[in-house]
């Protein structure tokens, strides 16, 4: 569930209150460190689909928080690559935490230059990097995973090309600016697609949760 361990102590990430490092384990036993942040630590991800992951996939999830989604895929995958901007030191915990192979990218999805990132009550300036140059970071992408409020109607169209599988979070004001048609209608005449409306997360400005496949 969301939000379940939001300690708002100072600092970013485990609090030197807490001598011995404490952790919690999930139903699916997935271990998160239990740590003090101004900001949501999510770990659960029960809206995503993921279990046709394949060994063979080169996943990428854009938006990881501390890992919920990253870690679950590394027990199908052996390529896992992770994007946050704020809450990386956490994520990088986790992955050590769970012995999980994933490489963590420290950044968020944009337009190539540095912004002000804000989550609950955590403020960074982050680098910013297109799909392309996030893809090419990563080596290669099957399998996309993207919640990044609003910045996923930055993506190129054509930076999709040879994804197989997109799970992505979709935003409308006041979270994001307004949807790209060319994004959305490049998605519809090429990928079979159901749109959940009714994600976990159903604040305002959350559209719903995209699946969509390769046709």
């Amino acid at each position: 569930m969301r939000g379940d361990f939001t300690m708002r102590l100072p600092g970013s990430g485990c609090s030197p209150d807490f001598p011995e490092p404490r952790h919690v384990i999930s139903r699916d036993q997935v271990r998160f460190h239990r740590c003090a942040a101004p900001c949501r630590q999510i770990i659960d991800v029960p809206e995503y689909h993921f279990d046709d992951i394949r060994n063979v996939d080169h996943v990428l999830d854009i938006g990881a928080n501390v890992g919920a989604f990253c870690l679950r895929a590394a027990r199908f995958s052996r390529h896992v690559v992770a994007v946050e901007p704020v809450t990386t030191d956490i994520l990088e915990e986790n992955v050590a935490l769970n012995h999980a192979g994933v490489l963590v990218i420290k950044g968020a999805l944009g337009a190539g230059e540095p912004v002000e990132i804000v989550w609950d009550e955590c403020r960074v300036m982050s680098p910013t990097y297109s799909l392309k140059k996030i893809i090419g970071m990563s080596g290669v992408c099957d399998f996309l995973k993207c919640d990044c409020e609003g910045a996923e109607w930055l993506i190129q169209p054509r930076d999709l090309d040879g994804i197989r599988r997109i799970e992505m979070e979709l935003h409308i004001p006041p979270i994001s600016g307004s949807p790209n048609p060319a994004l959305l209608e490049y998605i519809g005449n090429r990928y079979t697609f159901s749109l959940d409306r009714s994600p976990v997360n159903s604040a305002l400005g959350v559209m719903g949760i995209l699946h969509a496949t390769l046709k």
